[in-house]
Parts: C-alpha cells; sequence; structure tokens
C-alpha cells in the first residue's frame, strides 16, 4: 500500500522519508488581511504549492516507478472490489466551509481514491486499449494548468496556435501521412481534440455541410443523410450520428469479411440502393484497427468508393494509428491520401496523458464552413488577414486547453526512438501471448492479432469464456474485458502498458490457464 505519509522518496540530496518531514498545515486564517498569497481568497500561498507540489510530484514518481524501479501501482489490485456507492460513503455528504490541510486531503487521496480506482497505469492491465502517460506529458500538463491559457483563437495566446500547428505537422511527418494533411497545404491541416470521440463528431459535421453545399446551416435538415460503418466501429460513431441529427436509421452497418474488415463490395451495394431509394450518402468511417478486435478495413478499396461518389472519408485510427511510428506498419495505411479526414490518440499507446487526439483534415474550407461562427467579440486582424489559424473553428467547443505542451515535451524530452521500441515490444509479445494460446487445446483464437491485441475464448459455450473473464478479474491480478464476435463471447487481452513487461504477460495469462481449470 502506498501511503502518503511513508512513502520513500529521493531528492538531489539523498532518500527523504515522508515521516520525518511532515507537511506543513495549509489550514491556517485565509481571510488573514494584508497575508501574502491570500489576496482574491486564494487559499494555497507559492510557498505552500511549491511545498506540496514538490511533494506530491515526488508521490507520483513512487506510484509510477519506471524501467528497473520498483513501482508503487503494482501493489494494488488492477481492479477493485467496490460496489456502487461505497467511495461516496466514505466522504461527507456537504462541502467544507474552512479550508483544510494539505496532509488531510491527500490522506484522504490514500484511504478513498487509492483503494477504489482502475489502475490503468499498472503493467497487468490488459483492458480496453492502454491510457499511457509519461514523466514528460505530466510536466507539460503541469505547465498547461499552471499557465491557465485559452487557445481559443491566435489572439488569445499565439504560442498556443502555433505551437500545437508545428505538432501536428511533426506527427504528419512522424506518422508518415499524406502532404494533404500539413498545415502548409493548400486545403488542408490538423487540431489536436480531447478525444476520438469528438474528432468523429467533428468530421461528420464537416461532411453534413459539404454534402448540403453547406445549406444544412441555416435549415438543419439532415433526413436525407446516411453514414456508413460497420458493426465493429467506435460506438461514438453512433452517438456521433445522433448528436449531428443523422440519427441511427441512417447509419448503415456495412458487412465485414471473415477478418471482420469492411467489404468494398458491400459498401458500394449499400450505397447504390440508398441512392436508388432518394436518399444522400453523405460519410463513411473506415477503421484502422477496430475496437473489438482491431480489424483493419481496406482503406484505398474503400476510398476508391467514396471519391466516385462524393462520399466524406473519415478515417478512425485511434489506437492503431500510433504504431505508423514504426515505418515497418504503415502499409495498413495505404490510400490515406484519398481520406477527407484522420484521427489517432497519443493518449493510447504513446504515451501522452489523456486527453489528446490527433486531427487531421484534406478539407478545412468544408470544417470552418461548418463550424465557424464570428461574432465581433471574436474578430481579430490576424485571422482576418489569413495568416493566423483561429483553432475554436476546429471543434466542437470555443475554449481549448494548451494540449500541445504535452505532445511537445513528449516529442523532445521521450524521443521517438523509445516510443518505437515499446510499441515493437508490445506486438512481439502479443505474438508471443498468441502463440501460447494456440498451444492450449481448451482455447481458440477467433480474430487475426496484426498489432497488439489478442482475441480467444474457451471452447464451449459463452457461459465459459464469460465466467473466466469475471473470475480473473474478480482476483485482481490482471483486467481483461469482454467483446463479442460472430456472436460468440470473446476475452480481449490487450498488451500495451508503457510499464508492462514479458513477466507481467506471462503471469496474465498463467492466470487465464489457473481459471480456465478450475471451470473445466
Amino acid at each position: 500500500m502506498v501511503c502518503w505519509d511513508g512513502l520513500s522518496r529521493h531528492r538531489q540530496s539523498g532518500a527523504v522519508d515522508m515521516q520525518s518531514t511532515p507537511i506543513q498545515n495549509c489550514g491556517r486564517n485565509h481571510s488573514a488581511p494584508g497575508r501574502p498569497g491570500a489576496r482574491y481568497g486564494l487559499g494555497v500561498t507559492p510557498d505552500e504549492f511549491r511545498h506540496h507540489g514538490h511533494d506530491l510530484i515526488d508521490w507520483i514518481a513512487d506510484y509510477l516507478g519506471g524501467a528497473g524501479e520498483p513501482s508503487g501501482v503494482e501493489r494494488f489490485a488492477v481492479y477493485p472490489p467496490t460496489v456502487p456507492g461505497d467511495v461516496r460513503s466514505m466522504l461527507p455528504e456537504h462541502p467544507p466551509v474552512a479550508p483544510e490541510s494539505f496532509d488531510a486531503v491527500m490522506a484522504d487521496v490514500e484511504r478513498v481514491v487509492m483503494p477504489h480506482i482502475t489502475h490503468w497505469q499498472h503493467p497487468s492491465f490488459f483492458a480496453y486499449f492502454p491510457s499511457n502517460t509519461t514523466y514528460s506529458s505530466i510536466l507539460g500538463e503541469l505547465l498547461a494548468a499552471g499557465l491557465g491559457v485559452n487557445g481559443m483563437s491566435w489572439v488569445t495566446s499565439p504560442a498556443v496556435t502555433e505551437i500545437e500547428t508545428l505538432m501536428m505537422d511533426w506527427m504528419v511527418e512522424l506518422l508518415g501521412l499524406p502532404a494533404t494533411f500539413l498545415s502548409t497545404s493548400a486545403t488542408g491541416g490538423g487540431a489536436i481534440q480531447a478525444t476520438a470521440s469528438e474528432a468523429t463528431l467533428t468530421s461528420i459535421i464537416a461532411a453534413r455541410w459539404r454534402a448540403t453545399q453547406g445549406a444544412v446551416n441555416a435549415d438543419g435538415d439532415t433526413t436525407r443523410l446516411v453514414a456508413y460503418a460497420t458493426s465493429h466501429a467506435h460506438s461514438s460513431i453512433e452517438k456521433g450520428l445522433r448528436i449531428a441529427g443523422i440519427g441511427t436509421d441512417r447509419l448503415r452497418f456495412v458487412d465485414v469479411d471473415e477478418t471482420y474488415a469492411m467489404r468494398p463490395v458491400a459498401l458500394r451495394a449499400a450505397i447504390t440502393a440508398d441512392l436508388a431509394d432518394g436518399l444522400t450518402p453523405f460519410w463513411v468511417c473506415a477503421a484502422l484497427g477496430t475496437t473489438s478486435s482491431t480489424a483493419f478495413d481496406p482503406l484505398r478499396a474503400i476510398g476508391e468508393i467514396t471519391r466516385e461518389y462524393g462520399l466524406w472519408l473519415h478515417v478512425d485510427g485511434a489506437m492503431s494509428g500510433i504504431a505508423a511510428l514504426a515505418p515497418e506498419y504503415r502499409s495498413t495505411q495505404d490510400g490515406m491520401e484519398l481520406a477527407d479526414s484522420y484521427c489517432t490518440n497519443p493518449h493510447k499507446w504513446m504515451g501522452v496523458n489523456f486527453d489528446c487526439d490527433l486531427f487531421w483534415t484534406s478539407d478545412r474550407a468544408a470544417l470552418l464552413g461548418a463550424l465557424s461562427i464570428l461574432p465581433e467579440y471574436l474578430r481579430s486582424q490576424a485571422a482576418g488577414s489569413g495568416r493566423a489559424i483561429d483553432y475554436r473553428d476546429w471543434g466542437i467547443p470555443l475554449g481549448r486547453r494548451f494540449r500541445a505542451l504535452k505532445l511537445w515535451f513528449t516529442l523532445r524530452c521521450e524521443g521517438t526512438e523509445v516510443v518505437r521500441q515499446m510499441l515493437r515490444a508490445h506486438i512481439d509479445l502479443a505474438q508471443e501471448l498468441a502463440g501460447w494460446v494456440h498451444a492450449d487445446s481448451r482455447f481458440e483464437i477467433v480474430a487475426p492479432h496484426p498489432h497488439s491485441l489478442v482475441c480467444f475464448r474457451l471452447v464451449g459455450d459463452d457461459a465459459l469464456t464469460d465466467a473466466l473473464i469475471d473470475r480473473s478479474n474478480a482476483t485482481g491480478e490482471a483486467l481483461f474485458t469482454r467483446t463479442v464476435l460472430d456472436g460468440r463471447s470473446v476475452l480481449r487481452f490487450s498488451v500495451g502498458g508503457r510499464l508492462t513487461e514479458r513477466r507481467h504477460v506471462e503471469a496474465g495469462w498463467a492466470l487465464v490457464q489457473r481459471i480456465a481449470g478450475e471451470l473445466r
């Protein structure tokens, strides 16, 4: 158990025992007139901020650990045995009136938070997809919070805009993406969104504008618009279409092949059928790595169809797109020059802490046409001249955090080679895991495993696999998630944690084998 008042911390002066250096009490008289730092009701002084900030950074470092160092996170169960209401019952029903000491707050972090969170940074977290963080991105996030700027337009903070633009261009180069996505291109550019869900919605809104030649901005008529994806694509697609006024009835789930990838011939048939019915096909999502199984839709074939019929092609590479940092994994991007928009998440596999989604478009005119609203109080000479970007027009919210800082810090302080090595190691581990599963006749692999996700099940009825997942997770030794492929329950074993090593994958597989033996 990691304890706030018991962690052993390391500083330049040597190891410091937190028990011998108690936290300074910040619960003094904060209303005292003339007290330095107490202006405008601020409760924590600069000196207290420095003191507690150092302590908190030491705490985080001890929690996360690193290569060759002990990690505090491994001392916890990956998933807590919490039931709804447990956490709230441990906290006061009403908010405090007077300030409390920082050590009291941190004591409650230890008592209330740490035993009741899912530890996404745990090396035995094999669920969903990873949500990695790195020390450099944490520092970038800290600086962004300290600066406290709003980057909604160039004039509100020029550095916010221009660093973001540069980071998006850097990532085009690093991922080997088409030059049409560069900010320096005639028609394209990119922006950092919060999540791939936001990026998907943004692409739908831009596509809606283009398909209606802008009329939707005035009349809101989306009744004839039709969208296309597979049933294995992310649920944010259906949500985005609902928000954009398209509706679930106008989403066509295109048939997939034996690898769970979209069948282009089925896409063409669906489009022609809707055209014959007098509808307006307008948007297609191609997945580069579906959530359930990391299936890769055939991008070039899909892109040729969308170009033929004038549909917007959005490519969702939220998890697997980052693999393109390693050139040998770029083949799935073949045909990307046919895409109208693309997104991928550094906050998953790359180690830029959540939230950070990279969204590019090759048709910024449609994006700006859909989202640009210019009241007098937002006008500026810089944007009006065309020499500056106002990112408030590139996404849903007006206000924007300085997210580019954590990407900038990560790229500069971590470099890209260390990320490439991590990606390759995870993929190699997943392939080794697939070999272990294949060698055990009690299990069957049910989907291709080109990257770091292996999908398998116990041979037999679904109840066995469901019980395997539930009982494995209940141990707290590892965490897996369930999906359904071809109507069958499947265990997803996702290898992608920054702290995950071979021993953790071995232990996770041994756990699955042990529980399987108990079930048999």
